[in-house]
């Protein structure tokens, strides 16, 4: 047996990569990331943490890939110790609507407080701060 200790990245299969790319670092300033090349083809990511977001094109996805990829199939939540009343001034002069006003959920390591948006491809993504302790 072994033990998991974190996420080191997943994919997102998306429709446009531009548009993908210039929503998640502008709204919510992750970095663009180039990839590959040598044997194979050069690749997109977006940096945050010590994470990543890994984007296949849709019809132009990398093998190995996912059964059934497709474009806004994903719900995910971010953690930021921004304060969420900030997070959220910053969506609005984003132009980036909320789903819900802020919600209280349950995150990995315990409550927490999250808004939700969606991004370009209709994913749903939750950004959420822990209370401080």
């Amino acid at each position: 047996m072994f033990t998991i200790d974190r996420l080191d990245h997943l994919v997102l299969t998306v429709r446009d990569l531009p548009r993908t790319i210039d929503f998640y670092t502008r709204v919510l300033g992750m970095e663009e990331q180039t990839f590959g090349g040598g044997s194979g083809p050069m690749r997109k990511a977006l940096r945050f943490g010590r994470q990543k977001l890994n984007l296949h094109e849709a019809g132009h996805e990398f093998e190995p890939k996912a059964a059934a990829p497709a474009p806004g199939s994903a719900d995910l939540c971010f953690i930021t110790e921004t304060p969420l009343a900030e997070v959220m001034a910053h969506l609005e002069a984003c132009g980036v609507p909320l789903l819900l006003p802020p919600s209280r959920r349950t995150g990995a390591l315990g409550p927490i407080e999250s808004v939700y948006l969606r991004d370009p491809d209709g994913n749903l993504i939750e950004i959420s701060n822990y209370p401080a302790r």
